[in-house]
């Protein structure tokens, strides 16, 4: 059904394609092939065939393609546009559609890959600093990517296009960029921004460069990591929520199953989405976490109602692919594997449906209230610790603050009270 579409859209615009012509054939292939439905890949080639004719009409050649020539387009032509139908003018659509055709066209080689805004200087310094994250640090991707944005942010406003040279740099540099950009920020993303500044500096020092002034100007923020009360979810309004999905449907199924993994195992968003369906055990009972935050492999028990949701997944929910991912998209670009991002607003619109919204936002409540909940059912603080994958049971400590039985039972007489 959709080649028939698709086909009778070509065969009716090809001719009308312009500098695109050459590659529509190649564009319907990769569109079918991320699985968009027919009605989107017509509607996507007739986009085509509307830059096509602008691209000629601009004399611009297929292998000059560009975002500058997409921004041109879409800003420029689309607004006074007076094309000849069928010239879809929707800029969403449009949009969409020739990000892909981008996106297309690098992937066959025929366009160069993307231009890196940043100054060469600067692009080459961030590679070296972020192989010296990776290889010697041993940081997980998102970190280094915070440790990249404010590095990138400082070096690009001292120096521009120029050349790095560290020796050009001052105390009052440092101290003015991070406290520019703490402004307004709470305590932790402030200490942060510092901890990123102070993280390029040592490396480098590894390479020689006399740092230690540089190191000593960047301004600590006072924060205390265990000082905030770990926010949680009471067993009723655990109960409301996992209520609240929509198992009849597909994708209902899969947020189910994701949200099953966050309050049952306490996973982070990152840890469900990268789950591998060799990563389950069914005749042990065990789930494998490969991609965990401290950098080593977990067996974890699964647990019935955990596996019993998978299950439900699996047999009628989970879409026929070639990924090997667990939980995927179930809309194109299909083949791939759902990214954190998804995890996380599968949980909110979840928290939206309780009426909650406002008082909870992201997945890791999920995770306070798996250990608050063993915590209240006598669990040690090593066995909660062994579970959350917590490099050092000091990190677990936190949630003895919210035991209030414990408390309780250690807590003194007020001063002049009877007993």
């Amino acid at each position: 059904m959709i080649r028939q579409v698709v086909s009778e859209v070509v065969a009716c615009n090809r001719a009308r394609y312009g500098a695109l012509e050459p590659v529509v054939g190649a564009f319907e292939e990769y569109l079918v092939r991320r699985g968009y439905a027919g009605i989107t890949v017509g509607n996507y080639l007739q986009c085509a065939s509307h830059f096509g004719r602008w691209l000629t009409s601009q004399r611009i050649a297929l292998d000059h393609i560009d975002e500058a020539a997409l921004h041109r387009f879409l800003t420029v032509h689309l607004p006074v546009c007076h094309c000849c139908k069928p010239s879809p003018r929707t800029l969403a659509n449009l949009r969409r559609a020739l990000r892909n055709l981008l996106h297309m066209l690098r992937a066959e080689g025929i366009i160069p890959p993307r231009s890196v805004p940043a100054s060469r200087f600067v692009h080459d310094e961030l590679q070296h600093f972020d192989a010296y994250l990776k290889d010697v640090r041993g940081l997980a991707p998102a970190t280094r990517l915070y440790r990249l944005r404010y590095v990138r942010e400082f070096l690009l406003a001292r120096f521009g296009w120029e050349p790095i040279a560290l020796e050009r740099i001052k105390p009052d540099d440092i101290y003015r960029f991070v406290t520019d950009r703490a402004e307004g920020c709470q305590p932790r993303t402030a200490g942060i921004i510092g901890d990123c500044l102070r993280s390029y500096l040592r490396f480098r020092r590894i390479q020689g460069d006399p740092t230690e002034p540089l190191i000593s100007a960047v301004p600590r923020v006072a924060y205390w990591r265990l000082a905030a009360l770990p926010d949680s979810l009471t067993d009723s309004e655990l109960a409301t929520l996992v209520k609240s999905f929509d198992r009849t449907r597909p994708t209902g199924r899969r947020d189910y199953a994701i949200v099953r993994c966050l309050v049952d195992l306490g996973l982070r968003a990152s840890e469900v989405a990268s789950i591998q369906l060799d990563d389950l055990d069914w005749r042990e009972g065990t789930l494998r976490i490969s991609k965990a935050k401290a950098k080593r492999t977990t067996l974890l028990p699964l647990p019935v109602e955990t596996g019993r949701a998978i299950s439900d997944y699996l047999r009628f929910g989970r879409p026929s692919t070639a990924s090997r991912a667990l939980f995927v998209r179930h809309r194109a670009p299909r083949d791939e594997a759902v990214g954190p991002s998804l995890v996380r607003n599968a949980v909110r619109c979840a928290y939206a449906r309780c009426g909650q919204a406002e008082r909870w936002t992201g997945t890791h409540v999920l995770r306070h209230s798996v250990a608050s909940r063993l915590l209240r059912k006598g669990a040690s603080l090593k066995d909660i610790a062994d579970l959350l994958r917590h490099r050092s049971v000091n990190t677990t400590t936190i949630y003895l603050k919210v035991d209030l039985p414990r408390l309780n039972a250690v807590a003194l007489p007020w001063p002049g009270r009877r007993t």
